[in-house]
C-alpha cells in the first residue's frame, strides 16, 4: 500500500472535498459558538436558578474545561478510529447536553447544579469533535489547496467568536436563556444528517494507545487549565499555585515520557521539528488569549457606562462580524498564492490595532457610532489572520498525524483563550483598584460575562479608563503574535514551485 505524504490528498474518487468540509463547519461553528454565547446570558441564568456569581461562572467554567482538556486524546483518537467516527459520536453527545442544558431547572435535583453537569458533557462532546475538522482537512485537500481549506476553517473560529455574544443577545432578551441550548437541537440533527451523507470514512492507522500519555495529560492539563480558570475567582491563593505548578510539572513528566517513548507516543514530538507548525501554535495561543481577553472590558464598558442591553452591546459587534465573513473568502483565495507571513502579519497588526483605537475612543461622552470604526479594523484584521495561521499549521502535517496535530493545535488555542479570560480578570481588577482608589461602587469584576449595572455618574470616567487600559493586554499579545508570525516559512509546495520556475 502507498503511504500518503504530506502533500497528498486521501479524498476518494467519488466524494467532493469542498461539501464534506462545509458539512463539517456547520458543527465546528456550534461548539465553537458555545464558548462565548453564555457570557451575555449570565445575569440571566442566575437570577433564573437563584445562583450564586461563582457558581453561574461554573457553567461557562465547565464547558472550558471539559472541552480544552481532552483534545490532545480525541485529536489521536480520530486518527485511530477515525475523524468521522469520532465527529459523529461528539455531535450526539453535544446535541443531547445542550437539550439537558435548556432543561436544567425541569430536572430532579439543584437546577444550578444541573446545567453545570450538562455543559460539562457539553464540552467533552465538543472536544470529540472539533480536532477531527482540521484532520478531515489535511487528510481531503492536497498541500496547494489546503489553504484555501483552512482559511474557512479560520474564519468560522474567528467569526463564531464574534458571533456568540450576538445570538446570545437576541435569544436572552427574547425567549429566554433556555434557547442559547435548544436552538443547538435542530442545528445538530442537520450537522449530523449532512455529515453522514458527505463525509467519507477515510483511510485509520492501527496506533498503539499510549496509555500512560493519556493519564498525564489529562491530569496535567486538568490541573492547569483549572488553575487558571478559578485563579480570579479564589484570588490566586496557595490552593489556585499548588494545582498550576502541580500540572506543569505533570505535564513536564508527560513531555519526559513522549520523548523517550520507544512506539508510537501520544504526542509525536517530531511535529515540532516544522517550524511553521511550532511557530503556528504559538501564534494561535496568542489569537486565542487576545479574541477571549477583548471581548471582557469591552462589554462592561458598553453595558455599565453607556446602559446599553446586553443585545446592544453585542450589536456594537457586527461590523467585525461582517468584515471577517466578507473577506475571510478573500484571504482564502490568496492564502494558497502568497507566502502566509504576507497575511497573517498585517492581520495581526491590525486586529491589534482596533483594539489600541477603542483605547483612545472608550470614554464616556464618544458618540457610540464611532465605537463601530474599530470593530471593523478588528474584523479586517480576523479575516486576515485565523486562515493563515491555521494553514500555516497544517500545511506539512503527513495524513497519519493529521489528528494528533489537530489536537494539538486546538488544545494550544484553548489554552490561550483561558489564559485570556484569567489575565484580562486579574488586569481589569487591578486597573479599577487603581482608578476607583478602594474601588468602591465598582463593580464586581469576574473573568466571564457582565451584566447591566449602575455605576453613578461621577464614576464613569475612571471606570472608562480602567476599561480602556485593559484592552492594551491584548493589543500587546497580538503584536508579539505578529512578531513570531514574520518568521513563518514558505511551505514545501510554494518552494517546490519556486524551483520549477527558476
Amino acid at each position: 500500500m502507498t503511504v500518503p505524504t504530506a502533500g497528498a490528498s486521501q479524498a476518494p474518487d467519488d466524494i467532493k472535498p469542498w461539501p464534506a468540509l462545509w458539512a463539517l463547519m456547520i458543527g465546528f461553528f456550534m461548539i465553537l459558538v458555545d464558548v462565548t454565547i453564555v457570557s451575555i446570558a449570565n445575569p440571566s441564568i442566575q437570577a433564573s436558578l437563584d445562583a450564586s456569581t461563582t457558581q453561574v461562572l461554573w457553567v461557562t467554567s465547565a464547558y472550558l474545561l471539559t472541552y480544552a482538556v481532552p483534545l490532545l486524546i480525541t485529536g489521536r483518537l480520530g486518527d485511530r478510529f477515525g475523524p468521522r467516527r469520532l465527529y459523529l459520536i461528539g455531535l450526539v453527545v453535544f446535541t443531547g447536553a445542550s437539550f439537558l442544558c435548556g432543561i436544567a431547572d425541569q430536572l430532579p435535583g439543584s437546577g444550578i447544579a444541573n446545567l453545570i453537569a450538562a455543559r460539562a458533557i457539553q464540552g467533552f462532546g465538543a472536544a470529540m469533535m472539533s480536532p477531527q475538522t482540521m484532520a478531515v482537512i489535511t487528510r481531503l485537500f492536497p498541500a496547494s489547496r489546503r489553504g484555501t481549506a483552512m482559511a474557512l476553517w479560520g474564519a468560522t473560529a474567528g467569526v463564531a467568536s464574534l458571533v456568540g455574544p450576538l445570538l446570545g443577545g437576541f435569544l436572552v432578551d427574547g425567549p429566554g436563556w433556555e434557547w442559547i441550548f435548544f436552538v443547538n437541537v435542530p442545528i445538530g440533527v442537520v450537522a449530523y444528517i449532512m455529515v453522514a451523507r458527505l463525509v467519507p470514512t477515510l483511510p485509520t492507522h492501527a496506533h498503539e494507545f499510549d496509555w500512560w500519555g493519556v493519564v498525564l495529560s489529562a491530569l496535567g492539563m486538568t490541573l492547569v487549565v483549572f488553575g487558571i480558570q478559578e485563579g480570579s475567582t479564589l484570588d490566586w491563593n496557595g490552593v489556585v499555585w499548588a494545582c498550576i505548578a502541580a500540572g506543569v510539572v505533570i505535564l513536564a513528566l508527560f513531555l519526559w515520557t513522549q520523548s523517550r517513548h520507544r512506539g508510537e507516543p501520544l504526542l509525536p514530538l517530531a511535529l515540532f521539528r516544522d517550524r511553521n507548525f511550532s511557530l503556528a501554535n504559538g501564534a494561535i495561543a496568542l489569537v486565542g488569549f487576545a479574541v477571549t481577553a477583548q471581548f471582557i472590558p469591552l462589554i462592561y464598558f458598553l453595558q455599565t457606562v453607556r446602559g446599553l442591553t446586553p443585545t446592544e452591546s453585542a450589536l456594537m459587534s457586527v461590523p467585525t462580524a461582517v468584515a471577517s465573513i466578507a473577506l475571510s473568502p478573500v484571504a482564502g483565495r490568496l492564502v494558497d498564492r502568497l507566502h502566509p507571513r504576507v497575511l497573517a502579519v498585517p492581520g495581526l497588526l491590525l486586529s491589534g490595532l482596533g483594539l489600541v483605537a477603542y483605547f483612545f475612543m472608550m470614554t464616556p461622552d464618544i458618540p457610540i457610532l464611532w465605537l463601530l470604526v474599530p470593530a471593523a479594523l478588528v474584523g479586517i484584521g480576523n479575516s486576515f489572520m485565523w486562515g493563515p495561521i491555521s494553514s500555516t499549521a497544517t500545511r506539512n502535517l503527513p495524513p497519519r498525524d493529521a489528528g494528533a496535530g489537530s489536537g494539538v493545535y486546538n488544545t494550544t488555542r484553548q489554552v490561550g483563550s483561558v489564559l485570556g479570560s484569567a489575565a484580562i480578570a486579574t488586569l481589569m481588577s487591578s486597573r479599577l483598584a487603581a482608578a476607583l482608589g478602594d474601588g468602591s461602587g465598582a463593580p464586581a469584576v469576574s473573568g466571564e460575562g457582565s451584566s447591566s449595572l449602575e455605576l453613578p455618574a461621577a464614576l464613569h470616567e475612571p471606570f472608562s479608563t480602567a476599561m480602556a487600559q485593559s484592552l492594551l493586554l491584548p493589543a500587546a499579545v497580538l503584536l508579539v503574535g505578529a512578531a513570531i508570525a514574520a518568521f513563518f516559512v514558505a511551505p514545501d509546495y510554494m518552494k517546490e514551485r519556486a524551483a520549477a520556475a527558476a
